[in-house]
C-alpha cells in the first residue's frame, strides 16, 4: 500500500502546479493579445500548445538555435519555452536601439528560479533593477570606473607574469593557473589579499563556489525550479530531492565565499594593519553615515565584492582559456605575435602597458578572442514597460505569483526576456567573413593599424547592464595574453610515439561558457626559462 501512494502523492505533487503553469500560460497569452492592440509580436517558429517552441531549442546552446532562426525570422525574432517568453536581438544595432538608447526601459533582469536556492543571490549583476541594485552598482563602480582601474595594473602584471612562472612548472595545470592569476586579480583590488600561488584557501572557496554552482545558471535547472519549485522542499529520500542537496552545497559555499574575506578585512583593520582596497574604503566611507544604514550598505558591500570576484574569476579565466585553445589550434598566429613583440621590445624584457599601442597585433587577437568565442553568448535583460519597435509588440517582463497554492509551492513567472545574442552578433558572415575561423587580421588595416571595429563594444554588454567591471577585465586579459605570447610556445600534445593528439574542443555552459581542459603542450620559448625569466622579472 505505501509503495504505491509514493509514486502518486509525487505524480499529483507534480500535476498540480503544471496545470497552474498551464492556466497562467493560457491567461497571459489572452492578456498579451488584448494588450498588443493590432501590434504584432516578432516573428518566429509556430509554438506548440503549452510547450511553447521547447522542442525545437538546443537547450545547452541556445545561441545557436536563435542564431539560425535569424536565417528564417529575422534580427529581431520570438519564441516561447514553456510559459517563458523570449525576444531575440540578433544584431547590434537592435541590441543598442533598445538595450542604450531605450535603457530606462530595458534595465531589469529576468526571475531566474535557482539564483537564492543555489547561494547566487549576492551576484547583483544579475539583480532586478531597484534601490539595492544601484547601491551595489554604486560601490563596485567607485572602484572599477576606467579612471581608478589604471591603478592595478602594475599588479595586474605582476600576477601575470607569476602565472607565467606556475605555466613552466607545471604546465599540465594550465586551467588552474589561469582560475589562480584571475582571483588573485580581483582579490588584491578588493580585499588587499595576496593569494598564494598555488593552493590558497580563499581561492580554493572560489572554485569550490564556482563548481557548485554551475546547475544554477543551466537553463534545464532553472526552468525546472520555476516550474516545480517545491523540489527544494521535498524529503531528502524521494526522487528528485538531489536538486535541493546541489542547492544546499551551492549555498554553504557561496555564505564562505561571502564572508571568509570580508572578515579578513576586518581583522586587518581592528589590528590597525594598513588595508588599501575597495571593502576597507567602504568600511571607513560608511562611518559618515546613520547607524540605521549601515546595515542595508553592509549587505550592497558584500555583495558588491563578492561578485566582483565571481565576476573576475570566471570571466577572465574562461577568455585566457579560450584563446590558449586558439593559439594551439592555430601556432602560425602566436608566431606572428612573437615576431611583432620581438621586434618592438627584443627578448631582454616582457610586455608592459606602456607597450600595447605599439603591439597591434597583439591586440587583434585579443578582439579575435572576445569575438571568436563570447563568453556570454546571450545577455538577458527584461522590459518594466511594454513597448513597440520596428511595428513590433515588446512585451513586458513581470513577476506574477499565483497565490491559491502553499507558499512552498509558489510559481514565479517572468513575462517576456529581452536577449541580446552576442553569438549572432559575433557570427555576421557579412561583418565577419569566415566566423567560424579564428582570423586576427580581420580587425587590421592593409597598413597593419586596427580598425574601429572592437568586439569590447557588445561583448561587456549594453546600456545600464553594461559589465560594470569591463575596464579592470579588459587589462587583466591583455596583460595575460600579451605575457604569454612573448614566453610560451602553444603545441597539440603528443602520444607515446611523438605523434599529435587531435580532439574535438567541448565546452562548458556555466556563469562563463569556455572550452573545457583539452590536451596541450605548452612550454617556455627556446630563451626562457627559469632563470631568464627571474632575470628579466628583476630587471
Amino acid at each position: 500500500m505505501m509503495s504505491n501512494s509514493i509514486p502518486s502523492a509525487t505524480a499529483l505533487a507534480f500535476l498540480v502546479p503544471a496545470s497552474f503553469v498551464a492556466l497562467d500560460t493560457i491567461r497571459r497569452l489572452v492578456r498579451s493579445r488584448r494588450e498588443r492592440k493590432g501590434s504584432p509580436l516578432p516573428p518566429g517558429p509556430t509554438p506548440l500548445p503549452l510547450l511553447g517552441n521547447a522542442l525545437s531549442v538546443d537547450i545547452e546552446e541556445p545561441w545557436k538555435t536563435y542564431t539560425e532562426w535569424k536565417a528564417a525570422y529575422g534580427d529581431v525574432l520570438y519564441a516561447r519555452l514553456l510559459d517563458q517568453e523570449f525576444v531575440i536581438l540578433n544584431t547590434q544595432s537592435d541590441a543598442v536601439e533598445l538595450l542604450e538608447k531605450r535603457s530606462q526601459n530595458y534595465s531589469d533582469r529576468p526571475f531566474i528560479a535557482t539564483l537564492e536556492p543555489y547561494g547566487m543571490g549576492f551576484n547583483f549583476i544579475l539583480d532586478q533593477h531597484g534601490e539595492q541594485w544601484r547601491l551595489c552598482r554604486r560601490i563596485f563602480h567607485q572602484t572599477f570606473r576606467a579612471d581608478t582601474a589604471f591603478a592595478f595594473r602594475p599588479m595586474q602584471l605582476r600576477r601575470a607574469r607569476q602565472m607565467i612562472v606556475n605555466l613552466i612548472d607545471d604546465p599540465d595545470q594550465y586551467a588552474s593557473h589561469y582560475s589562480t592569476f584571475s582571483a588573485a586579480v580581483a582579490l588584491s583590488a578588493v580585499y588587499d589579499y595576496e593569494p598564494s600561488p598555488r593552493n590558497d584557501p580563499i581561492v580554493h572557496i572560489i572554485h569550490r563556489f564556482i563548481a557548485a554552482s554551475i546547475p544554477a545558471v543551466t537553463p534545464e535547472k532553472s526552468l525546472l525550479l520555476k516550474v516545480f519549485p517545491f523540489v527544494l522542499h521535498i524529503p531528502d529520500w524521494l526522487p528528485g530531492s538531489s536538486v535541493k542537496r546541489e542547492a544546499r552545497t551551492a549555498s554553504d559555499w557561496a555564505n564562505k565565499m561571502v564572508e571568509t574575506p570580508y572578515q579578513y578585512v576586518q581583522k586587518r583593520m581592528e589590528a590597525s594593519d594598513p588595508v588599501f582596497s575597495m571593502v576597507s574604503d567602504h568600511i571607513t566611507r560608511m562611518q559618515q553615515y546613520d547607524e540605521s544604514y549601515h546595515a542595508d550598505y553592509t549587505s550592497a558591500l558584500k555583495r558588491a565584492s563578492t561578485s566582483a570576484i565571481l565576476g573576475s574569476t570566471e570571466t577572465t579565466s574562461s577568455v585566457i582559456l579560450t584563446f590558449t585553445l586558439a593559439m594551439v589550434q592555430n601556432p602560425h598566429v602566436w608566431k606572428r605575435a612573437q615576431a611583432e613583440i620581438d621586434t618592438v621590445l627584443g627578448m631582454d624584457r616582457l610586455p608592459d602597458f606602456d607597450d600595447r599601442p605599439s603591439l597591434p597585433y597583439v591586440e587583434a587577437i585579443l578582439r579575435e578572442t572576445m569575438r571568436w568565442r563570447p563568453i556570454t553568448p546571450l545577455i538577458p535583460h527584461a522590459a518594466s514597460s511594454s513597448d513597440i519597435y520596428k511595428g513590433l509588440y515588446i512585451p513586458k517582463g513581470m513577476s506574477c505569483v499565483c497565490t491559491k497554492i502553499p507558499p512552498s509551492h509558489i510559481i514565479n513567472t517572468t513575462g517576456a526576456t529581452i536577449v541580446a545574442n552576442i553569438w549572432a552578433i559575433s557570427r555576421d558572415e557579412v561583418r565577419y567573413p569566415n566566423a567560424t575561423q579564428f582570423i586576427p587580421e580581420r580587425f587590421l588595416t592593409a597598413e597593419g593599424t586596427l580598425t574601429d571595429d572592437d568586439p569590447a563594444e557588445y561583448t561587456f554588454g549594453f546600456g545600464r547592464r553594461i559589465c560594470p567591471g569591463r575596464h579592470t577585465a579588459n587589462s587583466s586579459v591583455w596583460s595575460a595574453i600579451a605575457t604569454m605570447l612573448a614566453t610560451l610556445e602553444f603545441c597539440l600534445a603528443t602520444d607515446a610515439e611523438g605523434k599529435d593528439i587531435t580532439f574535438e574542443p567541448k565546452y562548458v555552459n556555466g556563469l562563463a561558457c569556455h572550452p573545457d581542459i583539452f590536451p596541450c603542450r605548452i612550454s617556455p620559448r627556446p630563451h626562457i626559462n627559469k632563470t631568464s625569466l627571474e632575470r628579466i622579472l628583476a630587471g
